[in-house]
């Protein structure tokens, strides 16, 4: 159900011939792929992303602006109209979107590099049956009807129960509820948007959520198979340096979040009299919140990397104990010394080469995740953001400082 088709791809020398067996992608599979691929939307393998984001943009934004038309909340007679709630817009105009968007890029990547575990050798022949096993576990809980039944129950009993009345809402009188003399009264557009909109909106959300958690799941069972790491290979992570990649691939997801979240602090700002220094401890924790789940699943390679690490740093070391000691006793302290001389000498190479790759050993990284790619991620998270900064600052005190800057 929703697998990828199989196609021979040919492996390095002493790897298994590649045929498809080992292809992995949490992305295309569930409820919901079927119903993209049964109202054409999607492709076999996500194209026709267009679709997708004008059908959820249909469904989730322009009922909200007819329904606002027609209550006459559309530009006027509330504190926050329609047309003027940033955050909303950024909902479902930006974050939305790029939620789709996200699905492509992760699906495109996934695959390539769940078959570098073989193609490398990481998991050589004995350990293959397991590897296919912790792939056709991932698919089965990707194809799960309960688990997205269990996701739209969760929506609406926490995500409309509670955070949408609670937390979601603005406090003041709005385009989708009013509130008279305390009592809150909820508009047609507000109806839909808290019975439609945002559902549909979380769900997505969380639909994301499940797709990590199932990601996180296959790299852990993978870190207990038994895998051949060298802990020489140049990417000073044993080989699982192609690892890296995969979290970049998850920008989109990233750039979404911050996008709704730039919506959150902008309403807050624009209609409840908060500043952008009043969400720093928000900001900084949707940060770690958004690098944990997209690099946290990495980190299960951090025991089996310590122990290629130090079972590496032994042999080398012992291995260049032996060389040192021969080199030692020829060049040095031997009853006779060498014929040949020291200037040009192999051995002088091979001992720098020795130390070399003693170096490599030591500086094996027990994270596979590069510091660009970290910083990457956290630019990406907080552009958003940026242009929030401008509120803080006034206009004409702004103009000064960019003239300082240019004259």
């Amino acid at each position: 159900m929703g697998d990828t088709t199989a196609v021979t791809k040919q492996s390095p020398a002493g790897a298994m011939p590649l045929d498809g067996r080992y292809d992995l992608s949490v992305m295309i599979g569930g409820p919901l792929y079927q119903l993209y691929r049964g109202t054409h939307v999607s492709g076999a393998a996500l194209e026709l992303v267009h679709r997708r984001v004008i059908a959820l943009a249909v469904l989730a934004w322009l009922p909200l602006l007819v329904l606002s038309l027609l209550d006459g909340l559309a530009w006027a007679g509330v504190r926050v109209p329609f047309l003027l709630d940033v955050s909303t817009h950024l909902r479902f105009l930006g974050a939305l979107p790029l939620l789709i968007f996200a699905e492509l890029m992760v699906h495109e990547r996934m695959p390539t590099v769940v078959r570098q575990f073989v193609t490398r050798g990481i998991v050589d022949e004995a350990g293959r049956p397991k590897f296919q096993a912790a792939i056709d576990s991932a698919m089965r809980l990707r194809n799960s009807i309960v688990a997205e039944i269990l996701l739209l129950v969760l929506v609406y009993a926490v995500g409309v129960g509670v955070l949408w009345r609670y937390e979601i809402a603005l406090p003041v009188a709005t385009w989708y509820r009013q509130i008279d003399a305390g009592a809150i009264h909820v508009t047609r557009a507000g109806w839909w948007y808290m019975l439609v909109s945002t559902p549909l909106f979380q769900f997505l959300l969380f639909r994301w959520y499940f797709r990590i958690f199932i990601w996180a799941r296959f790299l852990w069972q993978v870190s207990r198979i038994g895998l051949k790491l060298m802990p020489l290979h140049p990417d000073r992570n044993g080989g699982l340096g192609f690892l890296s990649g995969m979290p970049r691939a998850f920008a989109p997801l990233l750039l979404a979040h911050g996008v709704l979240l730039a919506g959150v602090f902008a309403d807050g700002i624009f209609f409840a009299d908060m500043s952008l220094l009043d969400y720093k401890f928000e900001a900084l924790a949707v940060l770690a919140f958004l690098l944990l789940i997209v690099v946290g699943p990495l980190l299960v390679f951090m025991l089996v990397l310590e122990r290629a690490k130090r079972t590496g740093t032994r042999e080398y070391g012992m291995l260049a104990q032996r060389y040192v000691r021969d080199f030692d006793h020829k060049w040095l302290h031997g009853a006779e010394q060498p014929s040949e001389s020291l200037l040009g000498a192999a051995d002088i190479q091979s001992l720098a080469d020795l130390g070399n790759s003693f170096e490599v050993v030591k500086e094996m990284k027990l994270i596979p995740v590069s510091r660009s790619t970290l910083t990457y991620l956290v630019i990406v998270a907080a552009l958003p953001i940026a242009p929030l900064l401008f509120t803080m600052i006034p206009m004409n005190e702004l103009l000064k400082r960019l003239a300082k800057l240019v004259l």
